[in-house]
C-alpha cells in the first residue's frame, strides 16, 4: 500500500509525535477560542497568566509569598507590549531576554514597604513546572490589512506556558521544503505577521522526505539539517510503531523533545549583532560532550580534549557558546582564548563582543599577566604572550581555569605551548582545530586529552553547509615552453572555440615570443586559466570566484597584472604575512 504523504497526513503524524513528546494538543477551533476570537491576538493569555502565577513567588521575611494578580498581569502586558517599532529583530531580541533572564515586579508588602523580585517566564530549572501546547492552522492577522489577503496560518506552533515558540510550516511530499521555508522568510515582514515572530526561537520547515530548522531572521541558505549523534533515538523508536521513520521525525524528536527544546533556548541561540543564530547539530553535541568531558577533576586538573571540526562549521560561535555554559556552570571559573595570529585574535574577541560577552584581550605578555591576576573572567590572547608569563615565573594553579585553543595543531608542541602549561598547570585545555591533520601532527588528540567530538568536510558537504572541493589536474610541464609545445598546447586550449575567440586567443598567445623565458611558464598558465574560467566557471548559475595560490608574492602580482592585461576576469591578489613573523611582529 503505498503511504499517504499529503500535507494533511504529514500534520498529523506530527501533532501525534508531539503528543507522545507530552505536547498537549489544541485544536483550531480551541486556539481562536483561547484568543477571545481575536486573530490579532497570539498569546494564550488565560494559560500564560495561570501558568505565571503557579511557578513564580517570592521570599519575604522567611515566608512564601505569591505574586498578586495585578503584578501577574503587569508582567504579561510587558512580554506583551513589546514594540516592532525598531524592527523584528530588537523586538525578537527583547523578548528573547525576558524569557531567559525574567523581569523584575514590584510588590505591595504585609508591613506596608513596596520591594521588587523576580519574576520568570519559563521555569529552566524544573521542566514539569511549565506546560506545553501543540496547536494547528493558527490563523493570525496580518498588519498590512489593504490586501485581499488578510490572514496567514501557520501549520503547526509550539507553545510553552501560552507563548508561542516554535513555527513549522508543512509541505506534502512532492513539494520543496525549500517552499516552506519562503514561506517562513515571507511571514516575518513588516506587513505579515512580525508580532507572531517576534517570540519565535526555532522554526522548521518540513515535507514528508526532508526537515530543515532555524530561528527567526535566519535566512534562506542558512536553515540547516539536524542529525542525532547517535543514529535513531530508541524512545522516538517506541514513540513510531506503525510506520516508517522520517526525517521530519527524528527533528521534531530531536529539537523540541521537552527537555531538548529547552536547553536549546537556554544555552544554544545568541545574536550574533542582531543577527539570532541557533546552534547546528555538530556545535551542540560538541559542547555537550565538552561539559562531560571536564565535569570531573583528577588531581585537582579536569580532563580535556580536542573538537575537530572542518573549516566553515562555526567554530567561533561554539567557543562563544561554550565559554557562555562554562562561566553558567563554573561561576568563578576564567576562560583564556588562544590563538597564534594576530587577526584570529581580533576576529574572536570580536565575536565575543558582539554576542554580549565582555572579554579583555591582552596587549602585551605584561597586560596578560595582569589580567590572569585580575577578576577579569574571559581573556583573549596571542600564545606567544605566555613566553612573557613564563620569564616572569607566574604560576597559576587553578583547576577552574579553561584555555580554549583555536587553530591546536599548529602551536601544540612547541615552546609556546609549553610555556603555556607551564604557567597553568592545573588548566583544562580544549583544542579547536578545522584543519585536517597531516600524520606527525595526529599526536594533538594525545596532547590535548584525546578527541572530544569531530566533524568532517564530507559530513559537512552531506549537510550542505559546504561546497565540495573538486580536483582537475591541469599540468604546464617545461617542454611546452618550445615552439613546437607552445603550437601544441594552442590548438589543445583552442580545440573547441570559435574563429572569432580563437583569434582572440591568438594575440595573447603572441605576448609568449615578447617575455622572457622565465615568465613564459606564468604566461601560458594564466593563459589557461583565463580561458578555463570564462568557458567552465563564470557562465555558470550564480556566479563562481576562484582562489589561485602561488609560491612565490611575485607571482602572486604577475598573475594579476597579466589578467589586468587581458581585461576579461577581475583579479585581485592578497599576501599574507608569515605565521612566525607575525607572532614576532606582535611581541
Amino acid at each position: 500500500m503505498t503511504p499517504d504523504t499529503s500535507e494533511n497526513k504529514i500534520q498529523q503524524n506530527s501533532i501525534n509525535l508531539l503528543q507522545n513528546l507530552g505536547h498537549k494538543f489544541i485544536s483550531r477551533e480551541e486556539n481562536l477560542k483561547l484568543r477571545g476570537g481575536k486573530t490579532s491576538e497570539v498569546l494564550f493569555r488565560e494559560i500564560l497568566t495561570q501558568k505565571l502565577g503557579e511557578i513564580n513567588g517570592y521570599e519575604y521575611k522567611g515566608k512564601r509569598y505569591k505574586f498578586s494578580q495585578s503584578s501577574i498581569l503587569k508582567a504579561v502586558d510587558e512580554l506583551a507590549g513589546v514594540s516592532l517599532n525598531e524592527g523584528l529583530m530588537v523586538a525578537n531580541e527583547k523578548i528573547t531576554n525576558l524569557l531567559l533572564l525574567g523581569t523584575s515586579i514590584e510588590e505591595n508588602l504585609e508591613d506596608g514597604t513596596r520591594r521588587s523580585f523576580s519574576f520568570k517566564f519559563i521555569d529552566f530549572e524544573n521542566l514539569q513546572n511549565n506546560d506545553f501546547y501543540v496547536t494547528e492552522e493558527f490563523e493570525v492577522s496580518r498588519a498590512n490589512q489593504g490586501e485581499a489577503q488578510k490572514h496567514r496560518r501557520p501549520d503547526l506552533v509550539l507553545f510553552i506556558n501560552g507563548i508561542p515558540i516554535v513555527v513549522i510550516e508543512l509541505k506534502k511530499s512532492s513539494v520543496s521544503l525549500e517552499n516552506g521555508i519562503k514561506q517562513l522568510e515571507k511571514e516575518q515582514g513588516k506587513d505579515e505577521i512580525a508580532h507572531l515572530f517576534k517570540y519565535i526561537q526555532l522554526t522548521i520547515a518540513a515535507n514528508g522526505s526532508e526537515a530543515r530548522y532555524g530561528t527567526t531572521g535566519t535566512p534562506f541558505k542558512f536553515y540547516s539539517v539536524w542529525k542525532e549523534q547517535n543514529g535513531v533515538n530508541e524512545s522516538l523508536k517506541g514513540a513510531i510503531k506503525d510506520r516508517k521513520i522520517s526525517a521530519l521525525d527524528t527533528a521534531l524528536f530531536s529539537l523540541l523533545s521537552k527537555d531538548r527544546l529547552l536547553r536549546l533556548i537556554r544555552h544554544y541561540i545568541l545574536f550574533d549583532k542582531r543577527m539570532k543564530k541557533v546552534c547546528r547539530y555538530q556545535q551542540f553535541f560538541a559542547i555537550e560532550e565538552t561539559l562531560k568531558r571536564v565535569s570531573a577533576k583528577k588531581d585537582g586538573a579536569r580532563a580535556g580534549g580536542l573538537i575537530w571540526h572542518t573549516q566553515g562549521s562555526g567554530k567561533s560561535l561554539t567557543m562563544v557558546m561554550l565559554t557562555k555554559l562554562l562561566k553558567q556552570i563554573y561561576t568563578n571559573s576564567k576562560i583564556i582564548v588562544v590563538t597564534d595570529r594576530i587577526d584570529l585574535d581580533e576576529q574572536i574577541h570580536e565575536t565575543f563582543k558582539n554576542t554580549d560577552i565582555k572579554a579583555g584581550r591582552a596587549s602585551s605578555g605584561s597586560d596578560l599577566i595582569e589580567k590572569l591576576q585580575s577578576g577579569v573572567s574571559v581573556i583573549t590572547t596571542l600564545v606567544h604572550k605566555f613566553e612573557k608569563v613564563q620569564n616572569q615565573k607566574v604560576v597559576i594553579r587553578d583547576g577552574d581555569i579553561f584555555v580554549l585553543v583555536d587553530e591546536s595543531h599548529r602551536t601544540q608542541g612547541g615552546d609556546l605551548h609549553k610555556a603555556m602549561k607551564k604557567a597553568l598547570p592545573l588548566a583544562c585545555y580544549i583544542g579547536f582545530t578545522g584543519t585536517p591533520l597531516l600524520k606527525r601532527e595526529k599526536n594533538s588528540f594525545a596532547k590535548f586529552g584525546g578527541e572530544i567530538h569531530r566533524y568532517t568536510i564530507d559530513d559537512a558537504v552531506k549537510d550542505g553547509a559546504v561546497l565540495p572541493l573538486l580536483y582537475e589536474g591541469r599540468y604546464v610541464g617545461q617542454e611546452v615552453l618550445d615552439a613546437d609545445g607552445l603550437t601544441r598546447k594552442f590548438d589543445l586550449i583552442s580545440r573547441e572555440l570559435s574563429d572569432e575567440a580563437k583569434r582572440d586567443l591568438q594575440q595573447k598567445w603572441a605576448r609568449f615570443e615578447r617575455v622572457a623565458s622565465s615568465e613564459q611558464r606564468l604566461e601560458l598558465i594564466a593563459v589557461d586559466i583565463n580561458e578555463h574560467f570564462k568557458k567552465s566557471l563564470k557562465m555558470a548559475k550564480g556566479g563562481f570566484k576562484a582562489m589561485l595560490a602561488t609560491q612565490r608574492k611575485y607571482d602572486a602580482i604577475k598573475y594579476h597584472q597579466i589578467f589586468e592585461e587581458y581585461g576579461e576576469i577581475r583579479t585581485a591578489y592578497v599576501i599574507s604575512s608569515n605565521e612566525h613573523e607575525e607572532l614576532e611582529a606582535g611581541t
